[in-house]
């Protein structure tokens, strides 16, 4: 085994690949030379390559402040891993982080965006330019906003998203900005001021900061706001096991959650093809992206169904009354058709129409892919952009409604 671990290094040295001390690294029997790029790749020492899945391309570099271990990932362009633990996610042209990220599966990380180091990341999507700093814990999460790296949505050091209840519920995904006009590149950022953190699942919208040291417990959808989370007095209180206080809410954020990952694969088949199509690499690339947007959809169904059965099963002792527990029970019995509405994604014949009316008006400025996919999306002139976030609102919309109707006794909150 170690001798064909050797001369896969060999190989990858033969084709070119850029590495300073091939007798410190490490690649897998598994991984396909022909899956790394030969074009401005450097692994520098005490690297490690594992996957059958794994893709390198061109001008990526791995390691350059301690050693890295990438397994089942898929790196665009000119990416840099600069030191920590990857696994089964993407990273898009010229994203980044530092030494010591803890990535793990389910991660997408869009065009330049990144972090500083010791960030942990998992089933959290990052949008182009987004910026974590340092010491972070940012998983369940999707966040957007910002129009280049000098504005860009930024997320301050030693910040959490607190994702996990004490009941074990992980139903906590959050949304900071939206994918319908998340993806057009040409919203505010949002700043997340440092040493504090949301509980989830939280929604917010664009343009808002947050003052340092806040921990926020109720959404902020409202835009261009100055938020200060409120310090709470200091109080001990009984503590009633699965209350499962607003659970509209929760359903409802979990519910919005999954019918922006729906409009964002959307997004991804229908506008992002071509421009993977035209890079190095890129189809590889593509699919494993369109795999993490599965996995993440599988992800939220199992966590809200996990809830779902908690509180079903204590419906009965709702001291809430009757609508409480009434909305407790149907969400457990009639959880098979939100699996199956997941599944079967938005057929609808109004959004499909919007979306044709969107690749039409936009052909022009996004040409055949082989240009820059940020460029050519921040093109768009406002009007057409405006038909693209039309369309994929209109997925959003349709999904929710849909789950509403499943769901009548859980009233969910609007968009």
């Amino acid at each position: 085994m170690e001798l064909r671990c050797k001369e896969k290094v060999v190989r990858l040295i033969e084709k070119g690949v850029d590495i300073p001390n091939p007798f410190t690294i490490d690649v897998g029997d598994e991984v396909g030379v022909d899956r790394i790029s030969a074009d401005g790749v450097r692994i520098y020492p005490g690297c490690r390559i594992y996957g059958a899945q794994t893709v390198i391309a061109g001008g990526s570099r791995l390691g350059a402040e301690g050693p890295v271990t990438i397994d089942d990932c898929q790196l665009g362009p000119k990416v840099e891993l600069k030191g920590g633990f990857f696994t089964r996610s993407v990273f898009l042209e010229k994203a980044n982080l530092g030494s010591w990220a803890h990535v793990r599966e389910g991660c997408i990380l869009e065009e330049e965006a990144g972090g500083a180091h010791c960030v942990g990341l998992k089933q959290t999507i990052l949008f182009p330019f987004v910026t974590l700093g340092s010491l972070i814990n940012f998983c369940d999460c999707l966040m957007a906003g910002g129009r280049s790296r000098k504005e860009h949505s930024e997320v301050g050091s030693s910040y959490i998203h607190f994702n996990f209840t004490p009941d074990g519920d992980k139903a906590t995904a959050s949304l900071f900005g939206d994918v319908p006009r998340g993806v057009m590149l040409n919203q505010p950022p949002i700043f997340l001021g440092g040493q504090g953190g949301v509980v989830g699942p939280f929604r917010m919208g664009y343009g808002n900061v947050v003052a340092a040291n806040s921990v926020l417990r109720n959404d902020f959808v409202d835009e261009n706001k100055l938020i200060v989370g409120r310090t709470r007095a200091g109080k001990a209180v009984d503590y009633r096991p699965r209350a499962y206080v607003g659970l509209d809410r929760i359903v409802g954020n979990n519910v919005l959650y999954i019918a922006n990952l729906v409009a964002l694969e959307e997004w991804y088949v229908h506008v992002r093809r071509p421009f993977f199509a035209a890079q190095e690499l890129g189809p590889l690339v593509e699919a494993g992206a369109l795999a993490v947007l599965a996995g993440a959809k599988k992800e939220r169904v199992q966590r809200l169904k996990a809830l779902a059965e908690k509180a079903g099963a204590s419906a009965g002792g709702d001291a809430r009354g009757a609508p409480a527990a009434a909305g407790r029970s149907e969400l457990r019995e009639r959880f098979p058709e939100i699996e199956e509405l997941v599944a079967g994604g938005v057929r609808d014949g109004a959004v499909e129409e919007l979306r044709d009316d969107f690749l039409a008006a936009s052909a022009p400025t996004r040409g055949d892919g082989r240009g820059s996919y940020v460029a050519a999306i921040q093109a768009l002139p406002a009007q057409v952009s405006g038909k693209g976030v039309a369309w994929l609102q209109a997925i959003v919309d349709a999904f929710c409604r849909r789950a509403m109707a499943i769901l009548p006794s859980l009233p969910m909150p609007g968009r």
